[in-house]
């Protein structure tokens, strides 16, 4: 896992949808956001065995979070939107 990549979550509450990595708690542990029903500051802490990944990364996103940066939600809402929109 790395920041700003997307993930798929598959168990619990918001199985079935999109969100990016934010922070990275531990080696089995992420910090998750969509910038809607999960915003950056209360991003939900997530068990990386509960995810998927295909290995796409928001660049953007990423490269303002290593930088400690500021995201905004709209942002990282707007760029999980076609991955949300289309999922299978």
């Amino acid at each position: 896992m790395e920041l700003g990549q997307i993930v798929y979550s598959k168990a619990g509450r918001d199985s079935g949808k999109y969100f990016a990595v934010v922070e990275i708690e531990s080696e089995d542990r992420v910090k998750i956001a969509d910038g809607n029903t999960h915003r950056i500051k209360h991003a939900k802490l997530k068990n990386v065995k509960h995810l998927q990944t295909d290995g796409d990364v928001l660049a953007k996103i990423a490269d303002k979070l290593k930088n400690e940066q500021q995201v905004f939600d709209a942002e990282l809402f707007s760029a999980l939107r076609f991955y949300n929109e289309n999922k299978q």
